[in-house]
């Protein structure tokens, strides 16, 4: 469920959200390295685990600025769109939970 018709409670962090990205990508590219040239599977799991933790941190900071824009507008509009909105986080939240 998406909704274009407002912005995104991350529009004020994108360049942030972007460079988080950006660097978390960079962190997958050197993983690949890694396996490329035979490194040590210890030495790999532990960038795969901080390449999860980052990506973590931004899901986080992507459902904390949902929460504060998304569903805090939709709850004060009131009715089905708050009950949307609130379920789309419950959603989001529990597949976050289950990753």
């Amino acid at each position: 469920m998406s909704d274009d018709t407002h912005a995104h409670g991350y529009i004020e962090s994108k360049d942030k959200v972007l460079a988080r990205l950006r660097r978390i990508e960079g962190q997958v590219r050197g993983l690949q390295r890694m396996v490329d040239q035979d490194t040590y599977c210890i030495d790999i799991l532990t960038q795969v685990s901080a390449a999860k933790k980052a990506l973590e941190s931004v899901a986080l900071g992507l459902l904390d600025d949902h929460l504060s824009h998304c569903v805090a507008d939709a709850v004060r509009e009131g009715g089905a769109v708050a009950d949307d909105k609130i379920t789309e986080a419950s959603d989001a939240i529990a597949r976050l939970v289950r990753s």
